[in-house]
């Protein structure tokens, strides 16, 4: 993987994206998931998933039902429940989701050499993997507390994966004097958080998506003193 990629270049090189993801959750529920035909098998995913994030957002999730769910998608009751037995499993589906992306997240920078070369590694394909899938990661950070205490469990053990990963790379750095590597790792997550949860107000100061991705770079390789290598 290159340090410096834009998230077009990202895109090419991520095994996980807004199109292939449908196939991920047939494979990965393939025991649980009663339609066999896999091209309507995926369509009808896209479309339970989707109308999931939309009502959501909507109504919220603890209040949305399965009959909302087949108003939105179109499917009948016993077409849904081919795909899912409730509201639970569900969320347990786009849990796992976001905890198999956050897992691969660090596994993409593992060959770049040099500590801040691979920190920004990891912040750019941390941004962009949550661009990707915005959907996916806002829904499990607002909407977590719905999920069972083994989800929610898991759910938290993915932050903390991706926040210790940035962590392990800041020690290597060599944080600041005076600085917990523990500590700025927490902040940095929650600069790239910030991206997928407050949407609106990028949106609204018109900041895409390597506009952030280069802000954020050029401001952890500030506080390392390794701003050298951060893009323009």
């Amino acid at each position: 993987m290159p340090v410096h990629f834009n998230f077009g270049q990202f895109q090419k090189m991520t095994t996980l994206d807004g199109d292939n993801v449908w196939a991920y959750i047939l494979d990965r529920n393939a025991d649980r998931i009663g339609v066999k035909r896999r091209k309507p098998a995926l369509e009808n995913l896209e479309k339970i998933f989707n109308a999931t994030f939309r009502l959501a957002n909507d109504v919220g999730f603890r209040a949305m039902t399965l009959r909302d769910l087949c108003r939105e998608t179109g499917l009948s009751m016993g077409g849904l429940y081919g795909y899912i037995a409730g509201k639970d499993q569900l969320a347990e589906m786009i849990e796992d989701v976001v905890r198999y992306a956050s897992t691969q997240i660090p596994r993409l920078s593992e060959d770049v050499a040099g500590p801040a070369d691979r920190l920004e590694a990891l912040i750019r394909s941390s941004i962009y993997l949550s661009e990707i899938l915005q959907p996916w990661f806002y829904f499990v950070y607002m909407d977590s507390r719905v999920l069972q205490p083994a989800q929610r469990s898991m759910a938290k053990e993915s932050e903390l994966y991706v926040q210790r990963a940035l962590m392990e790379i800041i020690e290597a750095s060599g944080p600041p004097a005076g600085s917990s590597a523990d500590l700025l790792a927490a902040h940095l997550l929650a600069q790239i958080q910030d991206w997928y949860v407050k949407r609106w107000k990028y949106r609204a100061a018109k900041v895409d998506v390597d506009m952030f991705a280069d802000s954020t770079v050029r401001l952890v390789r500030s506080i390392l003193g390794d701003a050298g290598g951060a893009q323009a």
